[in-house]
């Protein structure tokens, strides 16, 4: 193991050993507190530009399972086609794995795709110093290579333009309501989410204008980096909103598309909300849930239009976690209900909006 050093933009410097692909990075570092779930996170497109730093000590125990798809072209158990983290970083590697389902380490996984890992890392401190600095910018450095120092941007970065699928894809075709899915970086539990509730599922990419299709419902997904690049999402939701009130329903960064589109403006966290122990209350009643999420900004719910309520608000923080119109069936949640990995307590909102379409 070669010995590496992260650097934060502060001049903060952690050194520990690389235990995946052996190549410089610079990234958003950012934390994220699950104890598992590992290939769900980094197959993750909202991690997409970001060093993730995991505050479980001990990964990658239960290795790596195949990546396989199945009958309706999603992947089995993950949530994209690949890694989308730019680097992992973690207190203490497991060299050894044990698992019913895998078949390969971590580390020959982060290496297959180039993707660098490093391990050694006091990762309790780093998350320390995230929280009281903020979020931060980071290069992961080979000691024995010190002229070789990554470039990175992630601020003014429009990463959803990058993860979104470029072509119109249809899962569960010929089923009974269709489902326009507008793919921000969308995660593939969303999909079978809605494909499990026997509904067609057209993906459609970010700024794609659909307004001019035959559907049922509209669903706007999750994906990475600021809601604020995404001003031509934005702009059809609103002229689809002018035309019809077909149900919507929005996850994530769609629940900040959905808010924009709305009237209400966006903030960035200081150090977002990245893990499954989330506790969101359901506002005007006392159901409060415990959920999985990832994400780095948020919506101020003090900027919606009188025509809209919060749904959800977070407990630990009180931040926006979810918006409703009064009259018509639009509705989002911050935090994802398809969970995975996470808890699936929530997987409600699927079913609320499976049952709105007419």
């Amino acid at each position: 193991m070669r010995n590496v050093t992260l650097v934060l933009s502060d001049g903060t410097k952690f050194h520990g050993k690389s235990f995946g692909y052996e190549s410089p990075v610079a990234g958003e570092v950012v934390f994220n507190t699950a104890m598992t779930g590992y290939p769900e996170s980094l197959t993750d497109p909202s991690y997409a530009g970001q060093l993730l730093t995991i505050t479980f000590p001990l990964i990658g125990n239960y290795g790596v399972p195949p990546f396989t798809i199945d009958g309706n072209g999603i992947p089995t158990f993950m949530e994209s086609d690949r890694i989308y983290v730019s680097a992992l970083i973690v207190s203490d590697y497991s060299e050894q794995y044990s698992h019913w389902n895998a078949v390969e380490s971590l580390s020959d996984w982060l290496k297959r795709e180039h993707v660098p890992g490093i391990t050694g890392i006091d990762t309790r401190e780093l998350t320390k110093v995230l929280r009281e600095h903020g979020v931060m910018m980071g290069k992961i450095l080979f000691d024995d290579e010190p002229d070789n120092i990554p470039q990175a941007d992630y601020e003014g970065v429009n990463f959803v333009d990058i993860v979104s699928t470029k072509e119109v894809v249809r899962y569960n075709e010929g089923a009974g309501k269709k489902v326009v899915l507008v793919d921000c970086g969308v995660k593939a539990n969303i999909i079978r989410c809605l494909v499990n509730r026997g509904v067609e599922v057209i993906r459609v990419p970010w700024n794609y204008d659909y307004t001019g299709m035959a559907f049922d419902g509209l669903f706007l997904a999750n994906g990475p980096g600021d809601p604020d690049m995404c001003s031509e999402a934005v702009d059809i939701i609103r002229k689809q909103m002018s035309m019809s009130n077909k149900p919507i329903c929005g996850i994530c960064m769609g629940n900040q598309l959905l808010s924009k589109a709305a009237g209400a403006t966006i903030y960035k966290l200081k150090y977002g909300h990245r893990g499954h122990n989330q506790p969101v209350r359901m506002v005007g009643t006392e159901k409060c849930f415990v959920t999985s999420q990832n994400h780095g900004y948020a919506v101020d719910a003090k900027t919606l239009d009188k025509d809209w309520d919060e749904f959800f608000v977070n407990m630990n923080d009180g931040s926006n976690e979810g918006i409703r119109h009064k009259t018509n069936p639009w509705f989002s949640s911050q935090f994802h209900p398809e969970a995975c990995s996470g808890p699936v307590d929530t997987e409600f909102m699927f079913d609320k909006f499976v049952e709105t379409l007419k």
